[in-house]
């Protein structure tokens, strides 16, 4: 078994971490402890999913609910462009990294299924 910081969704997903930790400093008061604060709680949440999958031999209920918290953090990230949080440019770069984690979950799910 791998370790977990050694898979790739869990390195893809620590780096859009990383990333929303950046732009959601940048909200104005009134989303940066709200809105921000959730991203980034459904972020971290959704590494522990992976972890949490990677050393467990069941690992189907777990991937689908990282799959949600995928899905969460991409409908919190297009409301903070919708408001005028987030530039286009970094909506456009922050949704690559949310889709790489999305498809690498979908694809480890898959597998799990065979």
């Amino acid at each position: 078994m791998a370790l977990h910081y050694d898979l790739p969704v869990y390195k893809a997903c620590y780096e859009l971490l990383l990333e929303i930790f950046r732009f959601t400093k940048d909200f104005t008061k009134e989303y940066k402890y709200t809105v921000g604060e959730s991203i980034k709680k459904e972020t971290i949440e959704l590494l522990t999913l992976i972890f949490r999958a990677n050393s467990r031999p069941d690992k189907e209920q777990v991937l689908q609910e990282a799959r949600e918290r995928i899905e969460v953090i991409r409908l919190f990230i297009r409301l903070m462009k919708d408001l005028h949080q987030i530039s286009f440019k970094n909506f456009v770069g922050i949704n690559k990294n949310v889709e790489e984690v999305s498809k690498q979950l979908t694809g480890w799910q898959k597998a799990m299924r065979k």
